[in-house]
């Protein structure tokens, strides 16, 4: 049985929805905003976040308020059904296309975390897996000019931490051998399949020379394959690479250029909960690895994303540190990797 089949028919009672603002500064110098769906029904509530990265489809999305009506579905299924068809982005086009699904995912979560409080159950339980201690590692840019300042801060607080960093032009051959010698390097992210964002990084095959052979055990995320000279440097490294920025279904996994050892699999950039699902069941068909991305949400979307990875992909790793780790300046203690997992009795959320 499928994964999907598992949920579909898990009943539900919708009465409304509401609508609640988060916001914080975060680490990378950047202003994040989120929004919360709180999704009622029989005198309880099921939560998922919105982490749609720009403002002004915040803004607009929380001034609009309750304009869908979700009520007369019976079940999960057709809930995520009935989202499926819906504009989400009904009084103005989202900055980014990709934000569709994003907003997509903040629904159907918010559906599976009701659904399952009403029937009194957690995830690990209906779908009969157990939730493991979760492996982490600690996203991070290292600043303009760079420097192991904010690496180091982290580190002081809890010695052994592993990072995602994401490597810039302006790396010099001291700056990654400071970096090789620290040994917490786990993976890095050349962001080469960004498109208008503000981390795009263009693709330099000196730039992937000095690194990767400097760090010959991290992972090598969403390298620039068309660069001059980058796909020949790094077809003896091909079992490091992984995708990220491209993964939305199935069908993007398919269309990589050679079958990856690991990809990316972030719940809201794939969108409803049945291609989740079916990704998930894919990738362990296949024997492709799995692991998660976090996107700086804040709130209950972490603790979401957390636990389906904890399900799924327990021992990768996983962009999905505790939110604390994102702090402009993190003050300790806080917890380190692996990361104790306790389901909700009810719910899709965390204890």
């Amino acid at each position: 049985m499928s994964t999907w089949n598992k949920v579909k028919d898990l009943p539900i009672e919708i009465s409304g929805y509401g609508l609640v603002a988060h916001s914080e500064d975060v680490s990378s110098d950047m202003h994040r905003q989120t929004t919360v769906i709180h999704l009622h029904g029989g005198g309880l509530t099921g939560r998922g976040e919105d982490v749609v990265y720009d403002g002004v489809d915040h803004d607009s999305f929380q001034a609009a308020g309750e304009v869908h009506d979700l009520t007369g579905v019976a079940t999960l299924g057709e809930l995520s059904e009935l989202v499926s068809g819906l504009d989400l982005f009904p009084t103005k086009t989202p900055e980014r296309e990709v934000s569709r699904l994003y907003r997509r995912w903040s629904f159907d979560s918010a559906a599976l975390d009701l659904a399952l409080r009403q029937s009194g159950r957690s995830l690990p339980d209906l779908l009969g897996r157990e939730a493991s201690d979760l492996s982490f590692v600690v996203s991070l840019r290292l600043g303009d000019p760079p420097s192991l300042e904010a690496l180091n801060q982290r580190l002081s607080i809890q010695p052994g931490l592993r990072f995602k960093l994401d490597p810039t032009s302006d790396w010099d051959e001291a700056l990654i051998a400071e970096l090789a010698a620290t040994g917490a390097v786990e993976s890095v992210d050349f962001k080469a399949l960004y498109k208008g964002t503000t981390v795009d990084q263009v693709g330099d095959v000196g730039l992937y020379e000095r690194v990767i052979e400097a760090l010959p055990e991290a992972w090598i995320e969403d390298p620039d394959l068309e660069a001059p000279g980058v796909d020949d440097f790094l077809k003896p490294h091909r079992d490091r690479i992984t995708w990220d920025a491209l993964i939305h279904s199935v069908d993007d996994i398919e269309r990589l250029p050679f079958k990856p050892r690991m990809v990316n699999v972030k719940p809201s950039r794939v969108g409803g909960l049945e291609s989740l699902l079916d990704t998930y069941d894919y990738c362990e068909r296949e024997g492709i690895g799995a692991y998660s991305g976090g996107q700086f949400e804040l709130s209950v979307g972490r603790d979401q994303v957390q636990l389906m990875a904890a399900i799924f992909h327990p021992d990768s790793p996983n962009d999905l540190a505790p939110t604390g780790w994102n702090a402009k300046t993190p003050v300790g203690p806080l917890p380190g990797s692996p990361l104790p997992i306790k389901p909700v009795a009810a719910g899709f959320d965390l204890a």
